[in-house]
């Protein structure tokens, strides 16, 4: 079985904006100004939805051709129901994070509909951000004081 290791290392900037950094490349995270940000990036739970976005789309591009499927355009949309007095401490019984994610796919191809749905279908059984959201992975923490 081949494994390889991604890492990522994220570290804090000012305020709830911090620095995402993996292999050369890097970006911003903060909160929008009502959750306590400064609103100079996205948010982590909107990171997430379009890391998911994009792996579905690289999915669907790296394997049209496998699947026969004559891929003109892709586009996804998603959203993340989250219910934002979880993790502010308002309502301790509401769930932390998201409680629905919807995608929503927009295809054009020379294909089917029906052809078109079974690709999806693959897409979603195949995209590695689906599957770790769907089965969550262990989890550990260490902790190095400095």
């Amino acid at each position: 079985m081949a494994k390889e290791l991604f890492t990522a290392k994220v570290k804090s900037v000012a305020g709830l904006k911090v620095e995402c950094t993996s292999r050369d490349f890097s970006f911003y995270l903060d909160e929008p100004r009502n959750l306590g940000g400064t609103d100079h990036g996205m948010n982590p739970v909107e990171a997430l939805l379009c890391s998911l976005g994009a792996c579905k789309c690289i999915v669907a591009k790296a394997f049209a051709k496998l699947h026969k499927i004559n891929l003109i355009d892709i586009h996804v949309d998603l959203e993340g129901e989250l219910d934002t007095d979880g993790f502010t401490g308002r309502n301790k019984q509401a769930k932390l994070g998201f409680s629905k994610i919807v995608t929503k796919f927009y295809i054009k191809a020379d294909n089917s509909e029906e052809e078109i749905h079974a690709f999806v279908d693959f897409i979603n059984k195949t995209c590695p951000v689906h599957d770790t959201i769907e089965n969550a992975p262990s989890f550990a923490t260490e902790i190095y004081c400095e």
